[in-house]
């Protein structure tokens, strides 16, 4: 690169950084409230193959309301209305993926609503595990036992992306569902929840679980030992890696294991010898 090049691009960070220069996020402008407008209102009717372009007015909104909490206020408001009225699922999908960007726990009680809905729960449950606070996970609770299937397995996943410990009891109980994707939804995020009692819970499942369930649940044991051992507490997790490495245990578990045990007693692994 050229001393030219290399100067002009110091002049050019010397100039954000001084604040003489707005950078290219700043110098967008919010659209026009008539614009915003539009596109709810073209937002009401929008279903999948519409332009998708009449609905960027709203999109720009919801990026430069960064800093203004009461447009963002607005816009969730606004957005809610979209998710609980009878606009089509394309609509109610958009609205949900704008309110994963700027969504609060006041949108929390609208998206729950929508947890057993098989067309609109995922989407749902997207902007719920975005959303700050306690209470998207209190709301996937509260809705756990009251559904079942694919939609119950759905918010299980939620609440490990969550890592949401109070939840460890229900999920420890639904590892011995008849429903097998409800079961390996469980123990994963047991898995991904890592608490104590949690990876307690799916090691302990271990003997007990269904065959086509094991590498799943191994999988998961192995995530919950990693837990604990990013978190201090190394001999819960040489005592969960000690029962991966039996010849029951899926190759990459093994091994995996066995590093896990090598790092809880403060030794490097060795290097595996190139073939």
């Amino acid at each position: 690169m050229s001393r030219k090049a290399l100067a002009t691009i110091a002049l050019v960070a010397a100039g954000w950084m001084a604040g003489g220069i707005a950078s290219p996020a700043a110098e967008k402008a919010a659209p026009d409230k008539a614009a915003v407008d539009a596109a709810f209102d073209a937002l009401k009717t929008f279903d999948w193959g519409s332009d998708r372009k009449v609905l960027r007015p709203l999109e720009d909104a919801v990026v430069v309301s960064h800093g203004d909490a009461a447009a963002r206020r607005s816009l969730e408001s606004r957005l809610a209305a979209v998710v609980k009225s009878g606009a089509p699922r394309a609509a109610k999908d958009f609205a949900c993926r704008q309110l994963s960007l700027i969504g609060t726990a006041a949108s929390v009680p609208t998206l729950a609503a929508n947890l057993a809905d098989k067309d609109l729960s995922h989407m749902a449950r997207y902007a719920l595990e975005r959303i700050p606070g306690p209470e998207p996970a209190a709301a996937l609770r509260e809705a756990l036992p009251k559904l079942s299937g694919r939609t119950q397995a759905g918010v299980i996943v939620s609440l490990g992306v969550l890592r949401d410990a109070s939840s460890v009891t229900a999920l420890a109980g639904l590892l011995s569902s008849a429903d097998a994707e409800v079961a390996a939804a469980a123990a994963t995020s047991l898995g991904a929840i890592g608490t104590p009692e949690a990876v307690t819970a799916v090691n302990n499942f271990q003997k007990s679980a269904p065959q086509q369930l094991r590498p799943i649940v191994a999988n998961a044991c192995l995530a919950g030992a990693e837990q604990l051992l990013a978190a201090g507490k190394k001999a819960e997790a040489m005592a969960v890696y000690k029962t991966l490495v039996g010849p029951e245990q899926p190759k990459h578990v093994r091994l995996a294991a066995t590093r896990g045990m090598l790092a809880a007693a403060g030794k490097k692994p060795q290097k595996e010898a190139k073939p």
